[in-house]
């Protein structure tokens, strides 16, 4: 049961961070409009960030050192303010996203106004943080969005062809699509590199480990953390999208809501496949909401010398607490703009994935710097992926842009 525990950490950040508002959308778009043939890029983004949230543990037990800590000082304030800059905004919205995520599965179980279960939904968010320590956030919120298995089980019950399920892990492009589905494509590859590696998830993982007071002995528990949980993540993701194959491409149906995801285990198991499906999308996305809005705060107070923590009472980090508090009340502030959480997903993504080189790049240099890891560098395995995963985002990042606007956010 002790090592169950150990790794929820993990469990709710890749649940939270790959079934979140926008793995929903894009996993089951992404079925819907090209069948099997996306999944190789979940499969392989799920390679990186397990490879770059085992760094971030491994410094975090080390050489206890946040992301942004470690940010201002390799890439100190030339790099490193824009880079904070950026990523609190793309936070923000996320955070915005998740939220609005969050009012959207609670008013199809209820009825109830959008706008009402939004400040509802934020100020009991809000006041988990404030009473439950670390550990108690991180458990509840991980084993009930355990809860999201249903798809997985949904997908067994649809008897998808295992053998094309298969061949979609082969790195492809499908035959045949116009130039302009080719388009599309590409942009749902670089959309779902950068929903699988937010930037977010590294920054809560790390501080995570601190929060824990992780130490060299928790090194092992570290590697089963990100490949457990991060691997889980990735699996449901990949349900999803296998689900919206089978049941919305013959159909030409274009799954834009996460009501629509939830029919792919109402479909198969009536109304208690729903309600589980529901369910457990209303504790992932809300747990994406509390990581995001943590994210934000840690960010922020790392890279500023701050007071932070959840392991200290608010009045005992006040700027931590301040930072994320306004977090929240900006992404509420943002939902009720009532811009649909969709687009939000869309502006978080692409954005993110511009951070995301400078992000990663401090993570790599600090690996390898002996004087901060001593024996416990990268080895030859760490930084052949780490830099292969690097090269992928840096080209990503430049074609985010183009891509998004050529597509229409994958629209055209």
């Amino acid at each position: 049961m002790g090592g169950l525990i150990e790794i929820t950490l993990g469990i709710m950040t890749a649940v939270g961070g790959f079934v979140d508002i926008s793995e929903l959308v894009f996993a089951a778009q992404a079925g819907s409009r090209f069948g099997f043939a996306l999944i190789w890029v979940f499969a392989f983004s799920t390679i990186g960030i397990a490879c770059y949230g085992e760094m971030s543990g491994r410094i975090a037990a080390i050489a206890k050192q946040p992301v942004f800590n470690l940010m201002r000082q390799r890439l100190g304030l030339h790099w490193g303010f824009p880079t904070l800059i950026v990523s609190s905004i793309v936070n923000t919205i996320t955070c915005a996203a998740e939220i609005g995520g969050t009012a959207l599965v609670l008013h199809l179980l209820t009825g109830w106004p959008y706008w009402l279960l939004a400040i509802l939904s934020t100020l009991v968010l809000v006041v988990v943080i404030w009473v439950l320590p670390f550990k108690w956030i991180e458990r509840s919120f991980g084993l009930l969005g355990l809860t999201m298995i249903c798809f997985a089980v949904a997908t067994v019950q649809l008897h998808p062809d295992w053998h094309a399920v298969a061949a979609g892990f082969v790195p492809q492009v499908p035959r045949g699509l116009p130039t302009k589905d080719l388009v599309v494509f590409a942009y749902f590859a670089v959309a779902i590199v950068s929903a699988v590696m937010f930037p977010y998830e590294t920054y809560f993982y790390s501080s995570g480990g601190i929060e824990e007071n992780w130490k060299p002995k928790d090194l092992k528990v570290n590697r089963i953390t990100t490949t457990v949980g991060f691997g889980l993540g990735s699996l449901l993701a990949i349900a999803i999208l296998i689900n919206a194959a089978i049941l919305f491409r013959p159909l030409h149906i274009d799954p834009q809501l996460p009501g629509s995801a939830a029919l792919e285990v109402a479909i198969p198991f009536g109304t208690t496949g729903l309600l589980l499906a529901l369910l457990g999308m209303l504790f992932a996305i809300s747990g994406a909401a509390v990581e995001t809005g943590l994210s934000t705060a840690y960010s922020i107070s790392q890279f500023f010398g701050w007071e932070w923590g959840r392991y200290k009472r608010p009045h005992e980090a006040p700027r931590f607490t301040i930072a994320w508090l306004a977090t929240f009340a900006a992404a509420l502030g943002i939902v009720l703009t009532g811009i649909e959480p969709l687009s939000l997903v869309e502006w978080s993504i692409v954005f993110s994935i511009v951070v995301l080189p400078l992000t990663y790049l401090p993570l790599m240099l600090i690996a390898n710097d002996r004087k901060y890891m001593g024996e416990h560098v990268n080895g030859w395995l760490a930084n052949g992926i780490g830099w292969t995963f690097y090269a992928v985002l840096v080209i990503a990042a430049i074609a985010a842009l183009p891509l998004y606007f050529a597509t229409q956010g994958g629209q055209a």
